[in-house]
């Protein structure tokens, strides 16, 4: 069977040297807010240029963090895409603001062209999201940042290593934040995030809110959370970041074996192939567009081949349970097309060559 991520075979890969590092760290009982932590945040935010990487519990916790940072309250709007997990809108919900929800285009990205028309006196900031391991058209959404003089914010979960015009995501406006989940393009085993910042003022009200309002000395001096990344989980991250770079380039390896296979099956649409000048795309996930889906999902099932639909077949605006009513066509039509293949890095050239055999069989019958 070709599972859609191999959490078994992850680790195993590099079992031995994972159990070291879980044995240094916990030889030494140093598990909240050590040493460890402090070298991964320090390397990570080197990797992606950024001066301040905070390290928290998990990627929702991340954003919550930001946006409390930000002073983001109640009555105050925020822009973000509805194909994105219902975290984004959730964080800005729980500290009482209401997420302004806005059409995707053909590569996934949150549209551009759909955001000026929404903004309203109550609109604070447009947090971007980048996803599937892509940024959004960042110069565009910028230059309406700018003349609307509200603020940006990124949701940068699916993004870490990936790039706009020679700019890492995270890098784009007041904050972004990473998730670290086990799935992610680095992750943990177990929960983990980090809140991304250039301005050292923010990074301070991050650093409180994280650990219960306390100062470097231990003094309370506000209200905060208890949002740490533990010792264990930095450790690993930072022993997974020494190869990180091999990692994106296998995955854009495979991106490109998908590119060069499906290119010519005219009932599906590919996401953006590796070498486009203005992105660099690190594949967190390989999202196709595809005829007759649900039949092509049982079809790769029968053959141990398993995809997913992202966010569990719903954009944001179709939980119906949440009382949407924003209506975004485009977006309704991505998700009755849209399709993850497996993109991870445990992936032979064997498994890539199966599902591009089985899908060209699909499509020939």
């Amino acid at each position: 069977m070709i599972p859609f991520f191999n959490y078994q075979a992850l680790y195993n890969k590099d079992k031995k040297n994972i159990l070291k590092v879980f044995d240094s760290v916990c030889s030494k009982g140093a598990f909240i807010l050590q040493d460890e932590l402090k070298q991964f945040e320090k390397n990570a935010a080197k990797f992606i240029k950024a001066k301040y990487l905070i390290g928290v519990a998990n990627g929702t916790d991340a954003l919550i963090l930001g946006l409390k940072a930000a002073g983001i309250k109640k009555g105050d709007e925020i822009i973000i895409p509805s194909h994105t997990y219902i975290a984004t809108a959730a964080a800005i919900k729980l500290v009482g603001a209401t997420p302004i929800l806005t059409e995707c285009k053909d590569d996934s990205m949150m549209d551009e062209n759909d955001i000026e028309h929404r903004i309203t006196k109550k609109t604070k900031a447009i947090m971007a999201v980048q996803l599937n391991g892509r940024c959004c058209t960042m110069d565009k959404i910028i230059k309406i940042i700018n003349k609307y003089k509200i603020l940006m914010f990124e949701d940068a979960a699916q993004g870490f290593g990936a790039k706009f015009k020679n700019k890492y995501a995270g890098n784009f406006g007041l904050f972004g934040t990473i998730s670290f989940y086990p799935a992610k393009l680095i992750g943990c085993f177990g929960d983990g995030g980090a809140v991304v910042t250039n301005n050292k003022a923010f990074a301070k009200k991050i650093l409180l809110l994280r650990d219960h309002g306390r100062n470097n000395n231990g003094k309370v001096i506000d209200w905060g959370f208890n949002s740490r990344l533990d010792n264990i989980q930095a450790a690993i991250l930072n022993h997974k970041l020494i190869k990180y770079r091999l990692d994106i380039e296998k995955r854009r390896e495979i991106a490109s074996i998908y590119q060069k296979y499906l290119k010519n099956i005219d009932k599906i649409k590919l996401p953006p192939e590796p070498g486009k000048k203005d992105n660099f795309d690190v594949y967190q996930n390989y999202e196709i567009q595809c005829e007759k889906r649900d039949l092509l999902i049982k079809y790769l099932k029968k053959n141990n081949i398993r995809c997913l639909v992202q966010w569990g077949g719903y954009a944001v605006h179709q939980i119906r349970e949440l009382n949407f009513k924003t209506k975004l066509p485009k977006t309704d039509l991505f998700f009755k097309k849209c399709l993850m293949l497996p993109m991870n890095t445990t992936l032979s050239k064997k498994d890539i060559m199966t599902i591009i055999t089985k899908i060209k069989s699909f499509y020939d019958k």
